[in-house]
């Protein structure tokens, strides 16, 4: 039997959601939130027909993107502990879809890659989510959407630099 808080917790959420001063702050909070959610992603996997579970989804997009990487670089971008991310990666081995290897820089270590059919599958991963963004911009104008997504590049440049600064000197205002 579903809860008042079970509702709470699968229900799109909304910027008036949360009490920032700045309405784009909210916007994108809600936004992160909603995509970022493992159960709204394992739904819309479900869903859509998918074999593949959301934390497989998850890992193939993040070894596409970055490559090779560390069983705990992987378990920290997968916020999660090495145990579940073992399991993880041990199934997508036994897919064909990863493969354990040294990493070159210390023999000690191991690298968690993709295999040719992991490229295959991180492919289709990505080709989800091109569909889900279609999905979303399906009545906007070719103007909108291009209008849009300049900008958005523009504030993902300018939040990058930005973070890059405040991993230096934390939230105190900028030296002048």
């Amino acid at each position: 039997m579903a809860t008042s808080a079970d509702s709470q917790a699968t229900r799109p959420r909304r910027a008036s959601d949360f009490p920032y001063r700045s309405e784009l702050l909210a916007n994108l909070s809600a936004l992160i939130l909603l995509w970022d959610s493992p159960r709204f992603q394992g739904e819309i996997l479900a869903k859509s027909g998918e074999s593949i579970d959301q934390p497989a989804h998850a890992t193939l997009r993040h070894l596409l993107a970055w490559g090779p990487m560390r069983p705990t670089a992987l378990s920290e971008v997968l916020a999660t502990g090495a145990s579940h991310v073992s399991k993880i990666v041990r199934r997508l081995e036994a897919d064909g879809w990863v493969q354990r290897t040294t990493d070159p820089s210390d023999g000690r270590a191991t690298l968690i890659s993709l295999t040719e059919a992991g490229v295959a599958a991180a492919h289709g991963v990505y080709a989800l989510g091109d569909r889900m963004i279609a999905e979303v911009l399906e009545g906007w104008s070719d103007s909108d959407v291009r209008t849009y997504t300049d900008l958005t590049a523009r504030f993902v440049k300018d939040a990058i630099s930005s973070a890059e600064q405040m991993l230096e000197r934390g939230l105190l205002p900028p030296k002048k």
